[in-house]
Order: structure tokens, then sequence, then C-alpha cells
């Protein structure tokens, strides 16, 4: 069987904010929603809170109204603002529970040349397994699945499936798979909580477990993951946070084991390299093996699987249990959805990838062949 994992990067739509020329405009954005709905979180208002608030909606592009340029400031009842005709931000709200609504990041479609380009990917796969990271939702992926494959020439997938995780703007993991690799038992990890007390939630989005059934009657156990990003908050924060996300991976690998699953794999964006701390836990520390380190695996001639695929950009991953390892017939990357650089092209493209904007994802897809 072939299993294969892809940073989609969406597929219809994706937040306004992370669509921009460079991750450099849009990274502001982001942090200033992640700061704002933060506090609209909050309890009680401060006027330290509420003066901050104020500050952010009007940068945000909402001083006039509740719709910004990359933002959009719900109210579906009670008071949190009012917007004085003299100009400006009065937070009213004393704490949450004075209103209801929300704070939404707004969206734009994919170019539709990515579009396609992410399924000819998809395709030329051939997976009979797929992890898929950055996608909206499981009706989204339905509707690529049924849709935008068979535009191609693609096989549509007879399985497909996405768990809600915690991520508020749309970039989910799920899984799709053949006729003859049905999805059984799941479970999710949303509700997974850091253990130093702060009732915080341990992973950004999910791990979710599926059981996938083989033909001969085995079954293998595969984790998708999408580790919490360098984008935006403090350094030491996010790597923090990957650390806990890679602890909690490696415990449940360890109970699964222990529970008897044999062929466990655990695939993703970990947004972070092989050699860094966050990711020693699982990645030295745990049973598991990374598919670049066997010797059937080629790389394509890059180590990376990012942007232009520097050692530096190594942040997509494969692990398998030892007993998994032990079956791989052979794996590579396929980065012909990638947009190569220009001095020089790094590798082959499609030939509708005629500009940055057209790629299909900055992330390589990856696979590998199992005698499972």
């Amino acid at each position: 069987m072939r299993l294969a994992v892809y940073n989609v990067e969406n597929l219809f739509d994706r937040a306004k904010a992370m669509n921009l020329e460079t991750w450099a405009e849009g990274r502001p954005v982001l942090e200033q929603f992640a700061e704002l709905n933060s506090l609209l979180g909050e309890q009680v208002y401060s006027d330290a809170v509420r003066k901050r608030m104020a500050e952010l909606i009007i940068t945000l592009g909402m001083e006039k109204s509740d719709t910004g340029p990359f933002v959009i400031l719900r109210r579906n009842r009670g008071g949190l603002l009012k917007r004085p005709k003299t100009g400006g931000i009065e937070i009213t709200a004393t704490g949450r529970a004075d209103w209801v609504g929300s704070l939404e990041l707004r969206d734009e479609p994919i170019n539709e040349h990515a579009m396609h380009n992410t399924a000819r990917v998809i395709r030329d796969l051939k997976a009979d397994v797929l992890g898929v990271v950055e996608a909206e939702s499981r009706p989204v992926l339905r509707a690529f699945n049924d849709e935008i494959l068979p535009a191609v020439a693609g096989s549509p997938f007879r399985h497909v499936m996405l768990i809600d995780g915690n991520d508020e703007r749309g970039i989910d993991v799920g899984l799709l798979s053949g006729a003859a690799y049905p999805i059984g038992r799941m479970r999710s990890h949303v509700d997974d909580r850091l253990p130093d007390g702060s009732d915080g939630l341990v992973f950004s989005r999910d791990c979710p477990e599926f059981e996938v059934a083989l033909p001969d009657g085995e079954q293998i156990l595969v984790l998708i993951n999408h580790l919490k990003s360098k984008g935006y908050g403090s350094t030491a924060a996010a790597n923090r946070r990957r650390r806990a996300q890679a602890v909690r991976v490696a415990e449940i690998c360890a109970e699964r084991l222990s529970e008897g699953f044999q062929h466990i794999a655990v695939i993703g964006d970990f947004n972070d390299t092989p050699d860094s701390d966050p990711l020693q836990p699982l990645l030295q520390a745990g049973a598991m093996k990374d598919v670049f380190q066997h010797a059937k695996f080629d790389d394509g001639g890059y180590p990376g699987t990012y942007g232009l695929c520097n050692a530096g950009n190594k942040i997509d991953y494969i692990l398998l249990s030892p007993a998994l390892f032990s079956r791989v017939k052979a794996g590579g990357v396929i980065r012909t959805g990638m947009w190569p650089g220009s001095r020089p092209k790094r590798w082959d493209t499609y030939e509708e990838l005629k500009r940055p904007q057209d790629a299909a994802s900055d992330h390589a897809a990856l696979f590998v062949d199992l005698d499972i």
C-alpha cells in the first residue's frame, strides 16, 4: 500500500491575510487577529484590556465598520462597542458575558490554477491512504475529491474524513483512502490539556487517530498532525507549544504500541526541523522512525520539504513504528506542484505552473510504499 501526506494549504478558500504576496505582509494581521480574539474571550474586560481592544480594532481596519479588509467582527446579541461620531472605538462591554458574537478572518477564493495543480499532485501521488493538512472542512474536502480530482483525470477516494480541530482559520487535518482501505474507529485529541496546570489545549488543530483496515485483514493506525507554527507569536512560546505537542504525540504512540498496535504512522507538517529541540521527544526519544532515514527512500536530491527544500526547510514527515519501518519498499517526494525558484530552476513542474501564485502548495508531498 502507498501512504502519503500533503499540506494542501487550503483547497477552495483561504484567509485573505494568508494569501498575500509575502508572509511578512500577512503575519502582523494574523498576530493582531490572535491577540484581539484572545482579549475578546476574557471573562472580565479591564480598562487596559478595553483600551487595547479598541487599538486593535482600529488597526485591523474596523474603526468605521465591523468588516475590515481582513477580519470581520460578528455581533449577534448584546453590546460590545460604540463608534462615536468623533471617531475612535469605545468598548462598552465589561466582559465576555455582555455580548454574543465572534471574530473571523475573511476568506477569498484560491487561484484556480493553484487548485488544479493541487489536484494534479494528489493524482500523481497514487496514494491508497492520504493524509492532508490545511483542508478547510470535510464538505470542502469531499467536494474537492468528487469534483476537482476527476477534472484533472484523477481517481477520487472512496473514503473522506476530517474532524474539526481547534484552529479558527479553517486549516484542519483529514484522511482520504481508497475502497480497499476503509476507515474504522477514530479518536480525536482536540481536548487534550497541557500538563502545566494552565488548562490550555495541547494541539493547535488536532491529533486524530484513524484505524484503517487493510485488504489482508490487518490494520494501520494513522495519526495526522500539524504542529504549532513559527508564524506568529513569540518564538519561545511557539517552541514550548510545539515541544508539548511532540511529547503528547510520542505518549500516544507509546500507549498504542503497549496496547498491541504494531503498524503506526504519524504524518503531517511538524513546522520544525529534525535537529530542533522541540521535536526531540518525538524524533529521538520516541519509538517512531523518520522515513527519510530509510535506505530505500529517495528525497529527489533535496533534503527539505518546504520552500526551496534546503535542509532548514525539512518540516513535513512520515514517521513509522519499528514494525512498519521494516516493511518499507520505497518512498519519495513529489515537488512538481511547488514553485522551483528561477536561478536556477530546481526541479521540473507542471506546465500549468507559470508563476509562484500558481503553485499547488509551498510544501512537497511525501509518500512511502509499504509491504503490507
